[in-house]
């Protein structure tokens, strides 16, 4: 279905809004002069973790242990992944050194 200019810009804007408006929520809500919530501060904490866990069993939750390459890309993505954290303990160097050696694998070692 083809969207008219008109429509498809409404879209855009209503989605640029609403992104910032989550991006702005704790801002507004919590301020300076504010204790943060209980709740917030424990989901704060466990939620980062959860969501992790959540990424690696979707992530792997295809792969074909009993046929060629038998899961050893993404073996060698989440062993590379885990080593440039524990290494460098950056999020952004870890997923793009885990991706790199993940595509490398697929593309180059067991094409």
């Amino acid at each position: 279905m083809i969207y008219s200019a008109g429509y498809s810009l409404a879209i855009i804007l209503v989605m640029a809004a609403m992104t910032f408006l989550t991006r702005a929520f704790p801002f507004l809500f919590f301020s300076k002069g504010r204790q943060v919530p209980q709740v917030i501060a424990y989901l704060g904490n466990v939620l980062p973790p959860a969501v992790i866990g959540m990424l690696i069993v979707y992530s792997l939750r295809g792969t074909d242990v009993l046929a060629y390459p038998y899961g050893l890309p993404e073996l060698m993505a989440v062993a590379a992944t885990v080593l440039l954290h524990l290494w460098r303990r950056n999020n952004l160097i870890s997923i793009l050194g885990g991706t790199a050696v993940y595509m490398t694998a697929l593309q180059v070692i067991f094409a």
